[in-house]
């Protein structure tokens, strides 16, 4: 099956999971409406039975509309967005979002608000207009492609994009951020994998969050783009019911390595709302990222990190935590910001 017969097919209604495990379709109508549902038929194989770290992941959770005072937009991007398909939240990188599609929407994203609908769909235009600021912007170095995924485009229109970008003589690397080597592994063809070579230096950092998607075709994947020259690292997110656990995150970060997937980020979850069922104390973290020590390479323990709200940038817990209890103090490069920590656990009413 192609990658484009994969998505074809794809699980995009109650009724399809309904049928498949014979569940009732009526508490996910009103989560679709808000949130869209795709799995492909490659994620939807690993599905062992409901409610298990791959289901959690894929499948809507009435959960998902539980009334929170989180923010829709967690990261607070549009106040960073200079024109509609950038993000210039760092002085040396920017983001540019090139794709409002993903192979399976995750239940956690933290762009769950847009991903998926017209909010998050740019025209050619709108991305001309993007690749134009960021030549007229000398600082950027580094410019990191996502969406959505970029690798959901073809090949031709990547190809467009990639030249684009590497014809500004200020730019000095490219990085991608797609999940289509977990959820559809199918698009890491070898036609894909030489159009990438072309544009060294590239890095593409994926999203592994369990060992059990690390299955043979994800695995051949990443070789396919490791043997092309690309630099492969993996952000996983923490996430409650599916990898907050030790053992099961030294499993996977040392799987990852023998992939040639450097691990790279822990995410502590984003404050998005309708993902507060997924959250995980941060001390609960802390603990997993020190259970690894000394237990698997240091290179292949990944650095764990949270995204405070407001736009501030990526804070890395371990050297940054200043103070922990009902309010967690960190140090970010505008000062110390404090944020209630129950906003950052589970609560206490879900799953």
């Amino acid at each position: 099956m192609t990658w484009k017969s994969q998505l074809a097919n794809s699980i995009i209604t109650p009724e399809q999971l309904a049928k498949r495990f014979g569940i009732d379709p009526e508490p996910l109508r009103a989560v679709i409406a808000r949130y869209p549902l795709r799995i492909t038929p490659h994620y939807l194989g690993l599905i062992e039975r409901p409610g298990d770290p791959i289901w959690r992941q894929c499948v809507p959770d009435p959960y998902e509309l539980a009334a929170d005072d989180l923010p829709e937009d967690s990261l607070n991007e549009d106040s960073f967005s200079p024109v509609p398909a950038v993000v210039h939240r760092y002085p040396d990188r920017a983001l540019l979002l090139v794709s409002g599609q993903c192979a399976g929407y995750c239940r956690f994203c933290t762009r769950k608000n847009r991903v998926g609908t017209a909010a998050l769909a740019f025209s050619a235009e709108q991305i001309a207009e993007g690749v134009a600021y960021l030549a007229a912007t000398p600082g950027i170095r580094d410019v990191i492609l996502t969406g959505g995924d970029p690798l959901l485009l073809d090949d031709d229109r990547l190809e467009e994009i990639l030249t684009s970008l590497h014809d500004i003589p200020h730019v000095e690397m490219i990085r991608i951020g797609s999940r289509v080597p977990v959820t559809l592994p199918e698009r890491i063809t070898p036609q894909l994998c030489q159009l990438l070579a072309r544009f060294q230096p590239l890095y593409l950092n994926t999203h592994f969050n369990h060992p059990r998607e690390l299955v043979a075709s994800s695995v051949k994947a990443c070789a396919s783009l490791a043997n092309a020259g690309i630099q492969l690292g993996n952000q996983t997110v923490l996430l409650r019911g599916v990898n907050d656990d030790a053992e099961v995150m030294q499993e996977l970060c040392r799987s990852l390595l023998q992939m040639r997937v450097r691990p790279y980020y822990l995410h502590h979850l984003d404050q998005a709302r309708g993902t507060a069922h997924f959250r995980v104390p941060v001390e609960r973290g802390l603990a997993i990222i020190a259970a690894m020590r000394g237990r698997i390479a240091g290179f292949g323990i990944p650095q764990y990190v949270i995204d405070p709200p407001g736009g501030q940038g990526k804070v890395l817990l371990a050297e940054n935590l200043l103070e922990a209890g009902e309010t967690l103090k960190v140090q970010t490069s505008g000062g110390v910001v404090e944020l209630p920590n129950h906003q950052l656990a589970a609560r206490s009413n879900c799953c």
